[in-house]
């Protein structure tokens, strides 16, 4: 049985493996990030307002991202949510950050070593209040605020930059909060 299990695993990181390697081939250009990130301001709690979820964040409720600067510079990430409703099992990941050396806006994000998938601030409010994350290739993005609700207006203006860079926001779901 434990083989079994090993081999499971084995074969599910080849295929994710793979895909990641093959992604390279067709990916579009990266995405812009911000100019510059304080990486000290951004550390803290973020709400995930909307998304394109990843399969792991499939029916999330109150979604939460933390980060924390550890001493060898890596972000230690608390990611928080409910399982399909605001009762739901509660879920935590803890991926870890890796920032680049180009930029202090570019991330690696490993969930599984060895793999860092691509995470670039693509915006951030000058009072670091709302942010959104991407992927160069537009298959994730990220609304996150400081708080678990934002204006339909500013909600508006988020969905407008997603769609500037060439996402398609039909895609884009609301992350349910209630606090």
């Amino acid at each position: 049985m434990c083989n079994r299990s090993i081999r499971t695993v084995w074969q599910i990181s080849s295929v994710v493996l793979t895909a990641w390697l093959l992604q390279g081939c067709t990916a579009p250009p990266p995405l812009p990030t911000v100019a510059d990130v304080d990486l000290e301001r951004f550390m803290g709690r973020w709400y995930v307002l909307a998304n394109i979820p990843t399969w792991l964040e499939r029916g999330a409720h109150n979604a939460v991202e933390t980060y924390e600067r550890d001493a060898d510079g890596t972000i230690a990430t608390t990611f928080t949510f409910r399982r399909d409703g605001f009762d739901g099992e509660l879920v935590q990941y803890r991926p870890r950050g890796y920032v680049s050396e180009e930029s202090p806006a570019v991330w690696g994000m490993q969930f599984v070593w060895p793999i860092k998938a691509e995470y670039r601030i693509v915006y951030l409010a000058p009072d670091y209040s709302r942010t959104v994350i991407g992927r160069s290739a537009r298959d994730y993005v990220w609304l996150m605020a400081r708080t678990p609700e934002i204006t339909p207006a500013d909600y508006e203006r988020f969905l407008e930059l997603v769609r500037e860079l060439d996402y398609d926001v039909t895609k884009v779901e609301r992350v349910p909060h209630r606090w």
